[in-house]
Order: C-alpha cells, then sequence, then structure tokens
C-alpha cells in the first residue's frame, strides 16, 4: 500500500510530481514508487501528440528535465513562430511559451520578428491556410491587373504588386489599398448647359482614362474618379458656355480638344492619365429642334432651287453656244440635219409629205 506502480509505454513520457512539486520525467518502463504519504503523482503524456500542454509547464522547463528530449519555444511579445512537424506545416505560435516533443517527431521552428508587419515566406499560401492564421495574421491578394497601395499606420509603405500578402496582427496596421490599373471610362451625362447664344442643351460626353501613379491616385483625393467626373463637368460648362449653338454643333472636335487641354493637368495632380474625350450627344429641347428643323429644310431648298436655276442656265448657255456655231458653219449645219435625217429613217419607214412647191424643191434639194 505504500507503492505505487507506473507502467509507460514507447511512445510516452511521465512527468514525476511530489507533493506537487515536479520532481523529472519518467522515461518508457515500468516503475514502482514509493508513496508513503500519499503524495506521489504521476501524469503519462503520449510523445504522439505534437506539444506539451500543462499549466506548470514554466516549472517543467525551468527544471531542465526536457533538454535533448523537447524544442522548448519561449516566444516575446514581438516574435511569432512558425512550426512544420514532418516537413508538413503545423500552425503559427504566438507570443507566449510552447513545448514540442522530439523523440518521435521531427519539429522545426521558424522565429521571426512581427515587428517587421509583412511576413514574407516561400511557403506563405500554405501558411496563410493554417487555422490559427486568421487569429494572428491579416490576408490580402492583389488581383490580376491590380497593385496594392500599403499603408502601416497611416504612412504609405509600398506598392504591392498582383500577389498573396500577409501582415502581422496587434504589431502595427497593416492596410492595403487595392486599384485597378487597366483603362476604364468615365459617363458625363445629362449636364444641362447654356450656350453663348442662351441656347439649353443637354450634352452627354465620355472620358477614358488609366491609373498611372496608384499612390498618388489613392492619397490626392478621397476618390479620384469622382474628382475628374467633376472636373469634366466643369469644364463641359466652361466650354460649351464659350460657344453659340452653330459653332458648337458643327465643330464638335474642336470641343473635345479644348476640354481635354483642361482636365488633363488636374488629371495628372490624381496620378491619372487621360486616354480620350468625346461628345456622344447633343440633346435640344424640343421648341429647339422643330425650328432647327424648319432652318434645315428651307436652307436645302434654297439650295435645290440654286442648283437648277444654274443647270438650267448652263443648258440655255449651251444650246447658244450651238445655234451660233452652226449659224456661222453652213457645212456644219448641212451635217446635222443629215444626222437627223438618218435618225429619222432608222427608226422606221420614212414617208415624205410635199407640200408647195417651194418646200418640194427644198426637201429635194437637201436629199
Amino acid at each position: 500500500m505504500f507503492f505505487k506502480h507506473v507502467k509507460i509505454r514507447s511512445y510516452e513520457m511521465g512527468l514525476y510530481f511530489r507533493n506537487d512539486e515536479f520532481k523529472g520525467l519518467l522515461t518508457p518502463g515500468s516503475y514502482r514508487l514509493v508513496d508513503l504519504l500519499l503524495g506521489v503523482r504521476v501524469e503519462i503524456v503520449s510523445q504522439r501528440d505534437p506539444w506539451l500542454v500543462h499549466d506548470k509547464l514554466d516549472v517543467i522547463v525551468k527544471s531542465g528535465a526536457l533538454q535533448d528530449r523537447a524544442k522548448v519555444v519561449d516566444l516575446k511579445d514581438h516574435e511569432r513562430a512558425l512550426v512544420w512537424i514532418d516537413g508538413r506545416f503545423s500552425q503559427i505560435l504566438a507570443s507566449g511559451l510552447a513545448v514540442y516533443w522530439t523523440g518521435h517527431r521531427d519539429v522545426k521552428v521558424e522565429v521571426v520578428d512581427a515587428r517587421a508587419v509583412r511576413i514574407e515566406h516561400d511557403d506563405l499560401k500554405v501558411i496563410t491556410r493554417a487555422p490559427q492564421s486568421q487569429q494572428l495574421l491579416d490576408v490580402c491578394a492583389v488581383e490580376r491587373n491590380h497593385v496594392g497601395v500599403l499603408f502601416t499606420d497611416g504612412r504609405y509603405v509600398d506598392t504591392l504588386q498582383p500577389g498573396l500578402y500577409a501582415f502581422w496582427r496587434g504589431t502595427a496596421d497593416a492596410k492595403v489599398v487595392e486599384v485597378d490599373m487597366r483603362e476604364t471610362m468615365i459617363d458625363v451625362g445629362g449636364q444641362e448647359i447654356m450656350t453663348a447664344d442662351k441656347v439649353t442643351l443637354r450634352l452627354n460626353a465620355v472620358v477614358g482614362y488609366r491609373i498611372v501613379e496608384a499612390k498618388k491616385a489613392v492619397t490626392a483625393a478621397d476618390d479620384a474618379r469622382q474628382a475628374l467626373y467633376r472636373e469634366a463637368q466643369l469644364a463641359l460648362r466652361a466650354v460649351v458656355g464659350a460657344r453659340d449653338l452653330d459653332a458648337l454643333l458643327t465643330d464638335k472636335d474642336a470641343v473635345t480638344r479644348e476640354i481635354e487641354e483642361q482636365i488633363v493637368g488636374r488629371a495628372g495632380e490624381l496620378g491619372l492619365e487621360v486616354r480620350s474625350v468625346g461628345v456622344r450627344d447633343v440633346i435640344l429641347p424640343g421648341d429647339m429642334k422643330d425650328l432647327m428643323n424648319r432652318v434645315t429644310e428651307a436652307k436645302k431648298a434654297a439650295e435645290a432651287n440654286l442648283i437648277a436655276r444654274r443647270e438650267e442656265t448652263a443648258a440655255m448657255r449651251s444650246q447658244a453656244n450651238t445655234a451660233k456655231l452652226l449659224a456661222d458653219n453652213p457645212t456644219l449645219m448641212r451635217l446635222r440635219e443629215l444626222e437627223v435625217l438618218q435618225n429619222i429613217a432608222t427608226d422606221g419607214k420614212l414617208n415624205i409629205v410635199l407640200g408647195e412647191k417651194g418646200l418640194a424643191d427644198r426637201v429635194v434639194n437637201l436629199l
């Protein structure tokens, strides 16, 4: 009754306590321990479990009993550890004390400084998929054709290319603003503008742009796209308001060029590059449409009348010239008469009706 029998298997280890004081480790084997006052306690733990968990872990570690039997990891507040067991990633450790058995498992521990904020590792994808990653890491992915503008504690740090990124939580406030670098369009629609001759119209325009400086696009304005939209609105009003309606309708290209010239400088300040500007629609009020249609109709009618008179004049001038030429050249007149008779003869039977004697003589002479 004064002895305690303990059997420890080959894959186990015994934690030997006497009167709640840790006395050492019991390796695999059979033990007969003297326990006169019932103060002996042996806790058997499996070394197949990768790590040792105990409420008196600090006492066990300080005793030195774990030397050469386990890997002890004692992390400071700014340190984190990446643990690999048997060549496979196991977990991320936060600050504190941890113990891993090494007798039956191949344990590898990488201690990293979390003050660097960003974690860079060849196996980052594997690390971020671990269960503890959501508690200790902020993970983000920058998509294709995008860049990420990285800020740490509100300060600009770097511009990140497409890929996977992770940042330690608790050490600093890391924020990534993703920016689309592809060309895009802004529709500036429904602008009611008064021209210089007091005609109110609605005008729709389109502006094509792309971001060339991601940092400037994020920091120069709270919304660079909206800022460019407002700038295009103001430029559109200024350009159209300085022109008469006729000048606006007849030379839209000049309007788009002037708008582009006005917004290019502001776009550069926002980190943007203007690629194209176009006036898509000019919408006139209903009464103005009717008036314009009547004016256009009258212009077209006048042009048609002018063309008809011009053609009549040209025809009469041609006939006068022909008559004069025939009058000055009797032989040419005779050839013309013979040509007419030939055309008449080829069309069918030629019947000649003779009248008075003078007419008959002239026809005979002609033939």
